[in-house]
C-alpha cells in the first residue's frame, strides 16, 4: 500500500471526550473514527489489525475442533423469554426494537438461547455430540456508560464460543482444553506475558468461571496474582468462598496486586440453557438428558484496544508483528525511484509493505511512523544509496542498522520479525 493512496491521514489531536489512550493513539493514527460514545467505525489500518486477531483465534480454535459459523443479530423474544432474559430488570443491557408489523425484536447482546435453539435441530442422540461452534459477529449492549476507548463499547464484534457435551465430566475436559487454548491465542497477540488466569464468579452464567485478565494501567479490574503460578483472583470476588469452588488453598499462593483488562472469559453453563428450551439428546438405552452447555467469550475490539495499552510509548503505538497492519514501513527521503523497486520486490515476495511515497520532509515521515507502530522500518534515502544500503529499525528500538540493499529480502524481514 502506498501511503499517498491510504484512506485515512495521520491527526495531531483529537476530541477532548477520548480519555484512553488506546482510542486517542488509534484515532491520531487513522485506524479508527468515534461515531458516538461507544461506537466507533474501523478504517483501513485498523480493520486490518481486526482481521489479524479474528485469523490467530480462528487458527487456534479450529486446530481444537471447533467449526465456524454466523448467527442473526436480531433476536425475536420467544426463546429469550423461556430464559427469562428478555425481561428488562434481569437484562438491562437490551438494544430493543419493533417491526412494523408491532413484533418485538432485540439487538443480541449474547448468543446461548439462539444457539441452543439451533442445536435442537442437529441433536438427537448422544452420537451426536459433542460439538463446538464459534462465531464472530456484532454484538449489542446498550452500556450506562461507555468508556475505555474501544475496549467498552456498546456495539463490538465478539468472538462467542459454543460447547455441547453429553456430560459435566466431557464438558470439563474440554474446558480445561480451552484454558490453554486461550493462552495460546493471547500469546501469540502479544499478550501472553502480562496475562493471567483468572478466577471469578460467574454472574450472570454461572456460580462461577474463569477470566483472562492482562495486567495494565489501563484496566477497570483489579487483580490478586501469583506470578509464579501464573494464577489471579478478581480482586471484587476475593472471598474463602471462591478458593473453596476452586479447589485451591489460600496459603499456598503469595499474591501481587494490579490493575488489569478482561480480554477473555470461559463459562460453564450446565444445563440451564438446554433444560429452558428442550435441547436434549438419547442416551444408548433411549433415555433423554439434557444437553451440558459452556460458552467462551472474547472482545476482538477489547484484545485491539488492550495491546495498544500494554504496547505503546510516548511516540505512538508498537506492534507486536503478528497483527501489525504492515510488516514493513518503508519511507522513502526523495529517492521514490529506487524506493518503488523495493516496494515492488518486497510486495511480490509476499512481505506486508506501507510504502511512504508522500512529498512530506522526513521529520513528519518518521513521526507518522512511529505513530503508527508498525514493527519494521526501512529508510532509503541520499545518503544510505550512497553505501548501496538501506537503514532499517525495529519500532521500539533506538538501534538503527545499515544493511546492503541487497540483503532486504523476505526472509531477512521474517527474521528480524520472529515470524
Amino acid at each position: 500500500m502506498k501511503q499517498s493512496q491510504l484512506f485515512t491521514k495521520t491527526r495531531k489531536d483529537v476530541s477532548a471526550e477520548e480519555v484512553s489512550k488506546n482510542a486517542q493513539l488509534l484515532t491520531r493514527a487513522g485506524f479508527i473514527h468515534r461515531e458516538l460514545a461507544g461506537v466507533y467505525s474501523y478504517l483501513p489500518l485498523g480493520l486490518r489489525v481486526i482481521e489479524k486477531i479474528k485469523q490467530i483465534i480462528r487458527e487456534e480454535l479450529n486446530t481444537a475442533g471447533c467449526q465456524e459459523i454466523v448467527m442473526s443479530a436480531l433476536q425475536g423474544k420467544e426463546i429469550w423469554e423461556k430464559t427469562e432474559r428478555w425481561s428488562d430488570e434481569i437484562v438491562d443491557n437490551w438494544f430493543k426494537t419493533t417491526l412494523k408489523n408491532k413484533t418485538e425484536l432485540g439487538l443480541a447482546f449474547t448468543h446461548e438461547e439462539p444457539i441452543a435453539n439451533i442445536m435442537k435441530n442437529f441433536v438427537q442422540s448422544y452420537k451426536d455430540l459433542p460439538f463446538f461452534a464459534y462465531q464472530f459477529q456484532t454484538k449489542f449492549r446498550n452500556e450506562l456508560r461507555a468508556k475505555s476507548g474501544i475496549m467498552r463499547g456498546r456495539e463490538f464484534i465478539m468472538k462467542d464460543l459454543y460447547s455441547f457435551h453429553t456430560t459435566k465430566e466431557a464438558h470439563e475436559e474440554f474446558y480445561d482444553k480451552m484454558k490453554e487454548v486461550y493462552m495460546n491465542i493471547f500469546r501469540r497477540l502479544g499478550l501472553g506475558e502480562n496475562t493471567y488466569l483468572t478466577m471469578s464468579s460467574g454472574v450472570p452464567f454461572s456460580k462461577y468461571s474463569y477470566e483472562f485478565q492482562t495486567i495494565s494501567d489501563a484496566g477497570e479490574d483489579v487483580i490478586l496474582y501469583d506470578e509464579e503460578k501464573r494464577i489471579a483472583i478478581n480482586k471484587d470476588d476475593f472471598s474463602d468462598d471462591i478458593f473453596e469452588d476452586f479447589g485451591l488453598k489460600k496459603d499456598e499462593l503469595n499474591f501481587k496486586e494490579a490493575p488489569s483488562i478482561e480480554i477473555g472469559d470461559i463459562y460453564s453453563l450446565g444445563t440451564k440453557y438446554s433444560e429452558a428450551l428442550d435441547l436434549t439428546y438419547a442416551d444408548a438405552e433411549g433415555k433423554g438428558h439434557p444437553v451440558f452447555m459452556g460458552s467462551y467469550g472474547i472482545g476482538v475490539p477489547r484484545v485491539m484496544g488492550t495491546i495498544v495499552e500494554v504496547h505503546h510509548d510516548e511516540n505512538g503505538m508498537i506492534w507486536p508483528a503478528a497483527v501489525a497492519p504492515f510488516q514493513v514501513h518503508l519511507i522513502s527521503l526523495n529517492q521514490n525511484e529506487k524506493a518503488e523497486q523495493l516496494y515492488k520486490e518486497l510486495t511480490k515476495a509476499g512481505v506486508e509493505v506501507l510504502y511512504d511515497d508522500r512529498d512530506t520532509r522526513a521529520g513528519g515521515k518518521f513521526a507518522d511512523s512511529d505513530l503508527i507502530g508498525i514493527p519494521l522500518r526501512v529508510v532509503m534515502s541520499k545518503k544510505t544509496l550512497e553505501q548501496d544500503a538501506v537503514e532499517i529499525k525495529q519500532r521500539g528500538i533506538d538501534a538503527c542498522d545499515m544493511i546492503p540493499l541487497l540483503s532486504v529480502t523476505r526472509d531477512m524481514i521474517m527474521d528480524r520479525l520472529g515470524l
